[in-house]
């Protein structure tokens, strides 16, 4: 049979409801003798036997699921499906079926919901409703019966709550239980228990308005303290009206309001804790009572923001210092879970919210709360603020910016929440990474607005860095003033690390504001003493801040790590942690890896020219020897000047600035070096400008006539230092207006790693092979003011470039000193 129309899987339904493939094969409809009937055929595809031979019973109700899928139940427990390959067999079919009951095949269902053993058990629902029995104590196991018997079938649920509703029986139900409990009728009681349980699973609001009435609601909680299961009763209705005290710290004049309060914590109760943990079975039947407990908050939280008087008198009290710790304690537990029950509001409604109590002044109130010395009230505080700020940062944001203008720092509200955070007195600091996480939202550009307030990030974190960050860092720079970390414990080295941790986030999502912050506060050196902790978690966030520095491939950053030699401390950690293959052994490894792929030529030079001999033993990576080929390879490019030329003049085509450039203002900033901004003299940006071939000279004729320049001016030099030494970078060059700057003549001048004045000729001092064996080997260069500027390498790949700019780009009363020199 090729018939791919009439192709059809069989299922039938197993006692865990799910649906087992019992063959595929292919249908037909035909009369059957034994059956007395049309009935359906399926017969396997494989051999050809018999997988489904089913009588078209007229009273049987056949469903069309999706086009291509018809079931029905042959008996109570067992149910049938065809799944067809094609729609237009699964029609065919359906027409035959409808055809016997005479039925029009433009409908799914061909019979009401009810299969033959419901008709059986309930001749009388013919009739819209359904009969219940005498509301009597004689009769509740026939009530409970007839109660769970409804629970599987939807159609019996409805027609069961309906009667319910109609007859106002639960009321009955609840008098019989007065009676049973006087009687000390046991039975009877727990016959009520499974009787009221079932009337919760019927999963109807009608009737739970009816149970959680201010007369009814006790009363139903006390029959749900007879469970069967349960060899004694619970005391639920002891606890709700005895242990439970109802508070109102501000006293509730609305009777409405205060008595859906009540029903609401009742509920609450019957949920969480008076009715068992629903079944699988049972997980969906329970969801109006879920609804009716979310829609009673929505209620209460409305009626609470409408009741203006209410809010005024809480805020009132909140921050009047009269009121003693013991009420504010109760007021601020009344606002954080007024502010829980928001939650549960729609966006629309949860923004009217919000806005209501800021405008009647949550957050002065909050600030003077988190002033005070209750840390019960300052943690609930706390929660208060946690919801601000996530619901809407911009609102706080907004504030803190308005209060500097009048406040000191010291009690601003940020600076506040930095200040619990520090003095978080929980070991393991929940409260401080709480607050951490706040504060990172607030400092997160990327939620800052960009439409209504454009200037939002600018402003915020200008007052940020103005006004907090300095309270921010300040357990870092008291920590750090020596080699290693003054205090050393578990929970300073948590707290440090969460600092971290935050820092280093600013310096992924901040620009200008952060990196002027690192280099005028040193703050990197600072962090690094971290490197010597004893707590190699800390060690490592230490590690990852500098990581994250020099992935921004920002020579701003560069030039500030090679002048203050901030390789060391890690250098000083790998050598320490010797052959041990752990997470801080991989991380340094992966640092200097990415220097090598990313070939960051300055970082490069200064690891390998102070570096190289604690490093050249490292033989089980190649990142070291790899480095070292690198500067190799710089270095020959600086003998080889007219190749590099060559390079030079080809790559004009594609000069490019770094991704990652500034805005103008912030690049000329940044462009003002440190050094020389002491000299009243800036150091000239490197020109933006693609050479032409004009521009291009001789390096060596242009090193020679530098070279006579400065012999006649020979100043002292800096001779080597040793590895923990603080030695200047060996490529400082100062071309101050008010001192004349010296190259040292023959080894000393062309010993200068990566200088653009001294490629080197074939044999002279400067060639690769004259580089001393020193482990930091280096010679700076001074001046009458000091040493002065880092040298520039605009380009990654223009390092001998620069030589032939020089002239061009220095201001022409500098270029006058050097000439007339």
């Amino acid at each position: 049979m090729t018939d791919t129309r009439r192709r059809v899987k069989v299922y039938t339904l197993n006692e865990d409801r799910q649906w087992d493939d019992r063959g595929t094969g292919h249908v037909s409809s035909c009369y059957v003798e034994r059956l007395k009937g049309m009935s359906l055929l399926v017969r396997a595809e494989s051999d050809g036997s018999l997988l489904l031979e089913s009588k078209i019973n007229p009273n049987t109700a056949y469903q069309k699921q999706q086009d291509t899928l018809i079931v029905w139940s042959e008996a109570e427990n067992y149910d049938l499906a065809l799944s067809f390959q094609e729609k237009a067999g699964c029609d065919e079919i359906w027409e035959k079926i409808c055809q016997v009951q005479g039925k029009d095949p433009s409908v799914d269902i061909t019979q009401d919901l009810v299969d033959e053993s419901e008709e059986e058990r309930f001749d009388d629902m013919s009739s819209p409703g359904l009969e219940l029995p005498a509301c009597e104590l004689s009769r509740l196991e026939e009530i409970a019966e007839l109660v769970a018997s409804s629970l599987p079938s939807p159609l019996r649920r409805e027609k069961l709550a309906l009667a319910l509703e109609n007859e106002g029986y639960i009321k009955k139900l609840l008098e019989i239980f007065h009676v049973c409990e006087d009687l000390e009728n046991i039975e009877g009681l727990h016959h009520l228990y499974e009787i009221i349980k079932g009337i919760f699973l019927l999963n109807r609001t009608a009737l739970f308005e009816v149970m959680f009435s201010e007369e009814c609601i006790m009363d139903v909680i006390g029959c749900l303290e007879y469970d069967p299961s349960l060899s004694q009763s619970r005391k639920h209705r002891e606890f709700l009206t005895k242990t439970a005290k109802f508070k109102e710290v501000i006293p509730i004049s609305d009777p409405e309001l205060k008595q859906k309060i009540h029903q609401t914590y009742r509920v609450q109760y019957i949920q969480d804790m008076v009715l068992p943990t629903p079944s699988v079975f049972e997980e969906n039947m329970l969801s109006t009572l879920h609804s009716f407990i979310f829609f009673n908050k929505v209620e209460i939280v409305g009626m609470l923001q409408e009741d203006e008087k209410f809010l005024t008198d809480l805020f009132a009290q909140l921050t009047d210092e009269a009121t003693d710790e013991e009420k504010r304690q109760e007021l601020v537990n009344f606002l954080k879970e007024f502010c829980a029950f928001s939650q549960t509001l729609q966006p629309q409604n949860r923004d009217a919210f919000f806005k209501t109590l800021s405008n009647m002044g949550i957050l002065p109130a909050l600030e003077v709360i988190l002033g005070m010395d209750d840390a019960q009230v300052r943690s609930a505080a706390t929660d208060i603020f946690s919801y601000l700020v996530e619901y809407n940062p911009s609102m706080v944001r907004e504030f803190v910016m308005q209060e500097a203008q009048q406040n000191d720092d010291d009690i601003l509200l940020i600076n506040l929440i930095i200040e619990h955070m520090i003095c978080d007195t929980d070991p393991e600091l929940g409260g401080a990474v709480l607050l951490m996480g706040l504060l990172r939202t607030l400092v997160d550009p990327e939620n800052m607005l960009a439409t209504a307030n454009k200037t939002e990030k600018t402003e915020f974190l200008g007052f940020f860095y103005k006004h907090c960050m300095h309270v921010l860092t300040a357990p870092l720079l008291a920590n750090t003033t020596e080699d290693k970390p003054s205090k050393d414990d578990f929970q300073t080295a948590q707290l440090l690390a969460l600092i971290l941790e935050l820092l280093t986030f600013c310096v992924e999502h901040h620009t200008y504001h952060i990196k002027n912050y690192i280099i005028n506060k040193d703050i990197l050196r600072r962090v690094l003493v971290l490197m010597a902790s004893k707590h190699a978690f800390l060690a490592l966030c230490a590690l990852r801040f500098k990581r994250k520095i020099i992935g921004l491939k920002d020579e701003f950053y560069n030039r500030y790590i090679m002048k203050s030699f901030l390789f060391e401390p890690v250098v000083k950690a790998f050598l320490n942690n010797g052959s041990r293959y752990n997470l801080m052994n991989s991380a340094i490894i992966e640092m200097f890896e990415f220097i090598r792929v990313e070939d960051i030529k300055s970082l490069t030079a200064h690891v390998i020219e102070n570096y190289w001999k604690a490093l050249e033993d490292v033989d089980y990576v190649q990142t070291f020897k790899g480095l070292k080929l690198r500067f190799e390879q710089q270095r020959e490019r600086q003998d080889n000047p007219k190749l590099d030329s060559m390079r030079s003049i080809l790559r004009n085509h594609r000069y490019r600035r770094d991704a990652r450039t500034l805005e103008d203002e912030e690049e000329m900033w940044f462009n003002t070096d440190e050094d020389d901004m002491e000299d009243g003299e800036a150091v000239v940006p490197p020109s933006d400008k693609p050479k032409n071939d004009e521009d291009i000279m001789d390096p060596i004729s242009k090193f020679m006539e530098r070279k006579k320049l400065k012999e006649s001016e020979e100043k002292e030099v800096l001779l080597k230092t040793n590895l923990s030494g603080r030695q200047s970078p060996s490529f400082k060059l100062s071309f101050s207006s008010g001192t004349k700057s010296n190259l040292t003549s023959q080894s000393s001048a062309s010993n200068l790693p990566g200088s653009p004045g001294s490629p080197g000729s074939p044999g002279s001092p400067g060639s690769p092979g004259s580089v001393s064996k020193s482990t930091s080997q280096m010679a700076a260069i001074t001046t009458k003011g000091g040493l002065v500027g880092l040298v520039d390498y605009p380009d990654d790949d223009e390092e001998d470039d620069e030589d032939e700019d020089k002239e061009e780009t220095l201001p022409l009363s500098k270029k006058a000193k050097l000439e007339s020199s």
